[in-house]
């Protein structure tokens, strides 16, 4: 007899129990999963082959060399399933058992979910993925930290409505007091509301206010607040008095109030969302803040050209050459398909792999599909050593290039530590400062996060406080003092006052309403920033500033930021494109071999 034909869409997934045992001939349940043709059984034929036919999965026509009684078989498989279960019902109510016992159906073990879920399913729950699906609108109950997270969330929930218990009330009510990054929140929220229920009447608060009152034209939804006691049961060990959960016992009165309505729980604390999950209600994260939900999607300043580049772009080639900032360079002009994929600023490189010379550029125009590239400025080569650093590899050359720029206002440099971004940024502040004069001094500053326990108030001035903050700073001061070794020990000492007095450092609390001119402002360690904080630092700059952002999103040390929603992903988002900014991923450490291999394997 020829071997059953293995189906390529196997309609069930069995436990190891109910795999067909070994025997001589085809029996009915190996007839059901291999989608065959069962043997004929030399007892009375009654049944004995559709007891195994799982109801719950239409089965193929079967594709065997059998002959005429195997295809009527397979055609009656495929045509009625109902009918047949139907059947095997009747013949197990006569109780005529088949010659080899009664086969037992086959249960399917349900199937393994998806490995790779995409990021709006890992996000979103199930009552609200379904609420989309179908189109209806849901009602969003926001805990307390959402708003005191993002004051502006009461906005950014689209159609969908808004309801705030009492308990989040009292909270804000709570938090209001302080100079914290919070309690400015927490107030900013309870001004929002004073003005979303002012010139309102008891019923309108009953029947929803709309969000857009205020202006805000997205929000096409409507404002509802706990206006009487609300109270379901939770279950006995969760005590009544905590706000989480009287939280998560007006969530479960509105689902009961409401049936059918998607109501969804918002919170930013992970173990609140868990013990709503644990009580079976939706729950979700706030993640509109988040600008971008993969941070492998992040802009990263550098695209590698096609091998084929030329010959597709290169048809209609224009090439000059331009004085510019005192350095001579080449452009070209190019037309093709690749060009719309590119943005203004945007490095491009092509290094060849028969033995040519390899091509670094940066796009400086695009209009539809024609864009004009600029040759960089080799700062690999000792000759264009900015205060005796060169690059050290492709990404540190384009960020020289962006950082030695007078046109370029707005530098960002993500990278891991031992990339050289400190480095880099402060030799080109140097140079700029003390060589060509091209910006007046350097200020320094960084959040003040520490990474493990406090070690209490710092003595002394502004400056001498912020100092043991400036380690990263220190170190590379040192580095770029000894490159210097023509004026002696004196020479280095006068060379250090001088720099140190044309380097300022600045605590990240006074900077609102500062403005600087002429500045080369550096902001380290910006990915423990949040939007606003980003916001306010770049805001500062006056005519003639510089400002740089230096940061790691994978070292994120402030509590409620991740790598999507940092201040520093938030900046290299918006600001991609714009001509008079530019953005560097650096890849490669340069610290030391022991540095390169910790990064690695740690």
């Amino acid at each position: 007899m020829p071997l059953p034909k293995i189906p390529s869409k196997p309609a069930t997934i069995l436990l190891a129990k109910d795999y067909p045992k070994a025997t001589g001939r085809v029996t009915p349940a190996l007839a059901a999963v291999a989608d065959i043709a069962p043997e004929p059984a030399p007892a009375p034929k009654k049944a004995a082959t559709v007891k195994a036919v799982p109801a719950a999965k239409k089965p193929a026509v079967a594709k065997t060399p059998a002959g005429g009684k195997s295809k009527a078989v397979a055609a009656v498989l495929k045509a009625a399933p109902a009918v047949l279960q139907a059947a095997a019902d009747a013949a197990e109510a006569k109780g005529k058992p088949s010659p080899r016992g009664k086969v037992t159906p086959i249960v399917a073990e349900a199937p393994h979910p998806a490995k790779h879920k995409s990021n709006e399913v890992a996000l979103k729950s199930s009552t609200s993925r379904n609420a989309d699906q179908t189109g209806t609108t849901k009602m969003f109950v926001l805990d307390t930290n959402v708003l005191m997270h993002d004051p502006s969330s009461l906005f950014r929930f689209e159609e969908h409505d808004v309801y705030l218990p009492m308990m989040t009330l009292e909270e804000l009510d709570n938090h209001k007091k302080g100079m914290t990054e919070v309690a400015r929140n927490a107030r900013q929220v309870s001004r929002t509301l004073d003005a979303l229920v002012s010139n309102t009447d008891d019923d309108a608060i009953e029947n929803g206010i709309p969000l857009s009152k205020l202006g805000n034209k997205d929000a096409k939804g409507r404002l509802y607040f706990q206006t009487r006691l609300q109270t379901a049961e939770l279950p006995v060990g969760l005590p009544s008095g905590k706000a989480d959960n009287q939280i998560l016992s007006v969530v479960r009165s509105l689902e009961a109030e409401q049936a059918g309505r998607a109501i969804v729980l918002v919170s930013k604390d992970i173990n609140m969302r868990i013990k709503a999950r644990a009580l079976g209600l939706p729950a979700e994260d706030y993640f509109n803040d988040h600008v971008l939900e993969d941070t492998d999607l992040l802009y990263s300043g550098i695209v590698q050209l096609p091998d084929d580049f030329w010959n597709k772009h290169g048809k209609d080639l224009e090439s000059w050459q331009e004085n510019k900032n005192g350095q001579s360079a080449t452009f070209y002009r190019v037309t093709g398909p690749f060009v719309p994929s590119m943005l203004v600023n945007q490095f491009v490189f092509l290094e060849p792999k028969n033995g040519e010379a390899p091509f670094y550029g940066q796009v400086k125009q695009i209009n539809g599909k024609t864009a004009v590239l600029q040759t960089l400025r080799d700062f690999s080569h000792n000759k264009n050593n900015v205060w005796g650093v060169t690059a050290r590899n492709r990404e540190q050359n384009f960020a020289l290039n962006l950082l030695m720029n007078p046109e370029c206002d707005f530098v960002t440099l993500l990278g891991q530590a031992g990339t050289g971004k400190t480095l880099l940024a402060l030799a080109a502040g140097l140079a700029q400062v003390l060589e060509t004069k091209l910006y007046n001094e350097i200020i320094v500053t960084r959040v003040t996060v520490p990474v493990g326990e406090d070690i209490g108030f710092l003595p002394g001035t502004e400056e001498e406080k912020m100092s043991p903050w400036m380690g990263a700073f220190d170190d590379n001061l040192e580095v770029l003092n000894k490159s210097d070794s023509d004026g002696g020990e004196w020479g280095r000492a006068a060379t250090q006052d001088l720099i140190r007095s044309r380097i300022k450092i600045k605590s990240l609390n006074f900077m609102r309403g500062r403005t600087f001119v002429n500045k080369f402002l550096i902001i380290d360690e910006a990915q423990n920033l949040t939007p606003k904080q980003v916001k306010t630092l770049v805001t500062r700059a006056g005519p003639g500033t510089k400002i740089i952002c230096l940061g790691n999103i994978a070292q994120i040390d402030t509590p409620y930021l991740t790598e999507g929603s940092s201040g520093l992903t938030y900046v290299v988002d918006r600001f991609k494109g714009w001509s008079h900014s530019g953005h560097v991923t650096l890849a490669r450490g340069e610290r030391s071999r022991l540095a390169d291999h910790a990064s690695e394997v740690l």
